[in-house]
């Protein structure tokens, strides 16, 4: 049987920042160990071809983070170009970033003939709304029906949420052509922290930039979010409670460490609040990751009720990895509700009841039944929730797609 060839698309890709490029990276690896030619098409500062182990990289020329729905528009267009240019796969995978990726690949389906599975990170146009993205009705019905278009196409849909994969079923998507697979932490959790000098010695071989700033300073009970905070995470909720706890807690501190489009607006609220219990750090270097999530005593997420089965965040497998509890801000159908429930691994709270989520911190920071409890459900399901699992779901999923047009070819060029 000849290899399987596979075009992965997804806007992000190591070394440029974002959660769908690193599990795209993992995934992609694991393909090309398992024999398969893998081509990625990505952007980055520079167009060209490269190398990452067995992987083709294909970049066209991108900016990190477009500023605005035209620039998103300009990149799904180039990268539109760019696959239609490629040599055939026998499949295609999309992701979710820009936005509307999946009809690229449903365009390439229907004019290449390959294979295509939709890696469904999120799912546009729905969550356009709680983005605050606004556009006229008439567009935004075009754009559902071409994504429901897509969505109907696709050989294989992989969801990372059963949330999500009952929001598509709700629009009329055949279950049958659903399958949850959910995403994994890092791999660089896996990993014992390093001492201080190790880091520094490989910063010298990885180029990353020097580490400036202290993770934790002192004996505080930290509440962590950590990553992107974007648009669709309510963050009003968490200072709310950051300020019921600031005096009568002086020792819980709550830390924010990444960056997004909230960031600025988290910095300049604490100032106006006068909230000396937060602190703000920028995106650390990969290799104090293990670190940066073993800093918090609790750990933070948050989704927009808007959102429900639109997105669904991987900081909680990353919490679970180092054994903490968390808190999750969202709806109860969600996906991080019912996992952090289903192991107890930590309390679920609505986007607007600021005073049961400094209730929740004030019973971990003062409880330590409670904290170790949770802590026994993190390690639990950070027992689950691993790589190695998810992975191989992926590629047995992928080979079921491809290969009965793999056995039909061998056949066709034997004959």
């Amino acid at each position: 049987m000849r290899r399987p060839s596979v075009l992965f698309i997804n806007r992000v890709y190591p070394p440029v920042r974002g959660a769908s490029g690193r599990v795209l990276r993992d995934l992609a690896r694991s393909f090309a160990r398992e024999g398969w030619n893998v081509t990625v098409l990505t952007t980055g500062p520079r167009a060209g071809k490269d190398r990452d182990g067995g992987i083709l990289l294909r970049r066209i020329r991108g900016r990190a983070k477009p500023s605005n729905v035209f620039g998103y528009g300009l990149l799904w267009i180039r990268l539109l170009l760019t696959a239609s240019r490629l040599k055939r796969t026998d499949l295609v995978i999309t992701l979710s970033d820009p936005p509307m990726l999946i009809n690229v690949g449903h365009i390439l389906k229907r004019f290449k003939k390959n294979r295509h599975i939709h890696w469904c990170h999120d799912l546009y146009p729905d969550i356009f709304p709680a983005l605050n993205v606004n556009m006229p009705n008439a567009l935004m019905d075009y754009f559902k029906k071409k994504s429901h278009e897509a969505l109907q196409s696709a050989d294989k849909i992989v969801v990372v949420g059963r949330c999500m994969a009952q929001t598509l079923i709700n629009q009329g998507i055949d279950p049958a052509h659903i399958t949850f697979i959910p995403n994994w932490p890092d791999y660089e959790l896996g990993k014992p922290s390093r001492p201080q000098a190790a880091n520094d010695e490989a910063q010298k071989i990885d180029g990353s930039k020097p580490f400036e700033y202290q993770i934790k300073d002192g004996p505080k009970f930290r509440v962590l979010y950590a990553g992107n905070i974007g648009r669709a995470h309510p963050v009003d909720v968490i200072l709310d409670a950051a300020a019921m706890l600031d005096e009568e807690h002086p020792e819980i501190e709550f830390a924010f460490i990444g960056d997004g489009p909230r960031f600025d607006y988290i910095a300049r609220e604490r100032v106006r609040r006068g909230l000396n219990n937060i602190r703000m750090l920028p995106f650390q270097p990969q290799n104090r990751l293990r670190e940066v999530m073993e800093s918090g005593d609790v750990h933070l997420i948050s989704v927009k009720d808007e959102a429900l089965g639109m997105l669904v965040p991987c900081k909680l497998y990353s919490a679970f990895a180092v054994g903490r509890p968390s808190i999750f801000v969202g709806p109860e159908e969600s996906e991080m509700a019912r996992v952090i429930n289903d192991f107890r691994a930590g309390a679920v709270v609505s986007q607007d009841n600021a005073a049961e989520l400094a209730h929740y911190i004030k019973t971990f920071r003062m409880n330590s039944e409670a904290w170790f409890a949770a802590h026994e459900g993190a390690m639990l399901a950070g027992n689950v929730f691993v790589p190695k699992e998810s992975i191989e779901a992926w590629v047995q999923r992928a080979w079921s797609v491809v290969e009965g047009d793999i056995k039909q070819t061998d056949v066709a060029v034997a004959s």
